[in-house]
C-alpha cells in the first residue's frame, strides 16, 4: 500500500483517525488560547528575511511586483520577526498556529512545510511559558487518550514537566562538565568539549564548539529527555541562544529551554532579547558563520531590528504542532499527520 500516493482511498482510511484527532487537537488548543485571553494573529509567510539562524534553510520566493519589476522574499521559516513586531505594537497575548517552511529536513519527525504554534506573553517571565506547555501537553493526552509515545518510549502527559538544566544533562548523560568548556560570557572553547567527549563521538577537525555540542545533545541527551513525564531543558549557554536575553547575573548562560516528551524535541522557548544592537551583532556573526559553511547568507529584516528598539520585555516559544500529533496518536511518522504531505 506504501506505492500509493497520500490520497488514495486506501491509505486515507488508514490515515484518517490521525487526522481527525488533528482537527480535534486543534480545536481543543485554539479554546484554550482563547481561554487565557490570547489574540490569533495571522502573519504574512512571505517576509524579507526567512530568519538568522545559521543552520536554517529558507526558502527563496520572487515577488513580482505591478510595475513589472520582482523582488526577493522568502517564505518564513518561523512567524517570530511579525509576532514582536505586534508586540512592540502594544500586542500583549498573541498566538499563531500556521505553516511555516524550511529547506533541507525531511524525515520521520521532519517535513519541509509543517505546522508551528507560536505564543507570546508580554511583560511575563520565561517560567510562565512552562505552565503553558503542561496545560497543551494534558489537551494532547486528553485528545489521544492516553500516554504521548514514540518508538516504544512513553510520557504521561498528566504529570507536570520536569525542569532540568542543559549543564545538568550533559554531566549525567555524556559525562561532561559543559560550564568549563564556556567563558564568561558563555561562549565555547572547542579544545576544551572536543577533550570531554565520550568515546563513541568523534570530533572532526572542522567541528566548532557548536558541532560538538550538537553531536552530544543529539546522540547522548536527547534520547534521555521526555521518558515518563516531559522534561524542560533550561538554560542553554549563551553562545547557543541567538535570540534570548541572557540570564539575571549569569551572562554565560541565556533564558532559553526546550520542551522534551518520549525523547523528541516540541518547543522551543526564550525570554526574548529585545536590546536591537545586540540583536544585530548576533544576527551578523551568524551570517558570517552561515557564509563560511554554506557559501550564503539572508538578509537582515532591518524593519525587525527597529521594532526591537521599543518592543517591551516578553517571553515567547514556538511548538511543532504536527509532532504534538504524532505522539498523541502514536502515528508512525508526521506524513501521516499531515493533510496533504509536500510531494516527495
Amino acid at each position: 500500500m506504501t506505492d500509493r500516493p497520500w490520497w488514495h482511498p486506501a491509505r486515507h482510511e488508514a490515515r484518517a483517525p490521525l487526522l481527525r484527532a488533528r482537527s480535534a487537537l486543534m480545536g481543543r488548543i485554539r479554546g484554550w488560547f482563547a481561554g487565557e485571553g490570547f489574540l490569533e494573529a495571522d502573519p504574512a509567510a512571505l517576509q524579507a528575511s526567512p530568519g538568522n539562524e545559521v543552520h536554517l534553510h529558507g526558502l527563496a520566493a520572487e515577488l513580482a511586483l505591478p510595475d513589472g519589476r520582482s523582488r526577493a522574499m522568502y517564505l518564513h521559516t518561523s512567524p517570530e520577526f511579525a509576532m514582536k513586531k505586534l508586540i512592540a505594537a502594544g500586542e500583549e497575548r498573541l498566538v499563531s498556529m500556521g505553516h511555516v517552511w524550511r529547506g533541507g529536513e525531511r524525515g520521520p519527525l521532519h517535513h519541509p512545510e509543517f505546522t508551528m504554534l507560536e505564543w507570546y506573553r508580554a511583560g511575563a517571565p520565561y517560567e510562565a511559558l512552562w505552565q503553558d506547555c503542561a496545560a497543551l501537553l494534558r489537551l494532547a493526552g486528553e485528545v489521544g487518550g492516553g500516554p504521548l509515545r514514540w518508538r516504544g518510549a512513553e510520557c504521561d502527559p498528566a504529570l507536570p514537566p520536569e525542569r532540568v538544566t542543559v549543564a545538568e544533562a550533559f554531566a549525567a548523560h555524556a559525562g561532561i562538565d559543559l560550564d568549563a568548556t564556556l567563558d564568561a560570557e558563555g561562549l565555547g572553547n572547542r579544545a576544551a568539549l572536543a577533550a570531554e567527549l565520550p568515546k563513541d563521538i568523534r570530533a572532526a577537525e572542522d567541528d566548532s564548539w557548536a558541532d560538538l555540542f550538537a553531536k552530544v545533545l543529539t546522540a547522548k541527551v536527547e534520547p534521555r529527555l521526555g521518558l515518563g513525564r516531559a522534561t524542560i531543558l533550561d538554560r542553554y549557554p549563551a553562545c547557543e541562544a541567538a535570540l534570548a536575553r541572557r540570564a539575571p547575573g549569569d551572562p554565560a548562560h541565556a533564558e532559553r529551554f526546550e520542551l522534551y516528551a518520549c525523547g523528541v524535541e516540541l518547543a522551543n522557548g526564550f525570554g526574548e532579547l529585545t536590546d536591537a544592537a545586540e540583536q544585530r551583532s548576533r544576527f551578523t556573526a551568524d551570517m558570517e558563520e552561515r557564509r563560511r559553511r554554506y557559501g550564503s547568507a539572508f538578509p537582515l529584516d532591518e524593519d525587525f531590528l527597529s521594532a526591537l528598539e521599543i518592543m517591551p520585555p516578553a517571553s515567547g516559544i514556538a511548538l511543532g504542532f504536527d509532532r504534538l500529533v504524532v505522539l498523541a496518536t502514536g502515528a508512525p511518522n508526521i506524513e501521516s499527520v499531515l493533510w496533504a504531505p509536500v510531494p516527495g
